[in-house]
Order: structure tokens, then sequence, then C-alpha cells
């Protein structure tokens, strides 16, 4: 059995063989390698945010603004690995939404088939594909919070921070 995903070649595209979920195969090193490098980049784009809104605001709130970009870096990260992924890719509850008992990651293995794609979550470790799906969720509050940079103060923020993945990131994902 095939997947329908095709992989190019010198000569002509080749369906890639289904992987099954043992651990006997090996990953696809090229989509390991793609979603690394693709997770790099996501991670660079909170610092080039928050040198964009540091330009676009006064000086007076410029280290505000800085903040705000890293600590969305630190608390959504943080949030992402022990809450939110497992409310977005975890067992459904009620079909909306992850199931709690699976908080910490704690159904998660090498190899486990996470995502709406799980034909591809094979190809890669579930580790990186919870980078790779954590760097959008860390970018999504840094995108928002260009809406109101410079008019909104930090712990005001950092509340939204805690909220607003969990509310709103979590059930759309």
């Amino acid at each position: 059995e095939t997947n329908r995903i095709l992989v190019g070649s010198s000569t002509a595209l080749q369906p890639i063989p289904a992987r099954s979920s043992s651990h006997d195969q090996p990953f696809d090193k090229s989509n390991m390698a793609f979603t690394l490098v693709c997770s790099a980049l996501a991670l660079l784009w909170v610092p080039g945010m928050a040198f964009l809104y540091g330009g676009l605001v006064r000086s007076s709130s410029l280290l505000t603004v800085m903040m705000q970009s890293y600590m969305s870096m630190g608390v959504t990260a943080v949030m992402w690995y022990f809450v939110v992924f497992s409310l977005c890719f975890g067992s459904s509850l009620h079909g909306f939404v992850g199931d709690p008992r699976t908080y910490f990651l704690g159904s998660v293995t090498r190899s486990s088939p996470l995502g709406p794609d799980a034909a591809f979550s094979l190809r890669i470790p579930s580790l990186l594909l919870i980078i790779y799906q954590g760097m959008f969720a860390v970018i999504s509050p840094v995108t928002i919070a260009g809406a109101f940079a410079g008019h909104f103060r930090f712990k005001p923020y950092l509340v939204f921070l805690i909220f607003w993945p969990i509310v709103v990131y979590a059930p759309i994902c």
C-alpha cells in the first residue's frame, strides 16, 4: 500500500511506501531536515518581529514591545509542551478539544501518529512535529501583539499569553 504523497526523483515521481507505526523502519531524513529547517526559521521570526515592532513604536515603548515578543516565546512554549499540544493533537474529548488526561505529552511516543495528517507524522519523529507546531503557537501571539504595539501594558499581556492559547488557539488548531 502506498500513500498519496509523491517524492520527486531524477527520473520521475514515485509514490512513497506507507510506513507502519513500528520502530523498525527509519524516519524520512529529508522530511526531518525540512521540518527542522522550517522550525528554526519560524523560531527566528520572533526576534525579527520584536525588532520590527520595536522600530514602529516610540522609544519609551521599545523595551515593552521587545519583552512582549520574547516573553511570548517563553510562556507560550512552556504552555504548548505542557498543555496546549495535548488540547490540539491529543485524543478528543466530546469531539471539540483534546483530552486533559494527555497533558505533559503523556501519550506521545517516538512514532505516535499525530495531527490531522497521520501519514506525514509517521515520517518524522513525534518530538520534531511537536517542536514545529509549537513554533507557530509561539508566533501567533507575537503577531497579534503587533496590533497593539506600544499601547498595551506588560502584565495584561502576560494574562493574554496564558489564556489565548487555551481559549482560542487550541480549539481552532
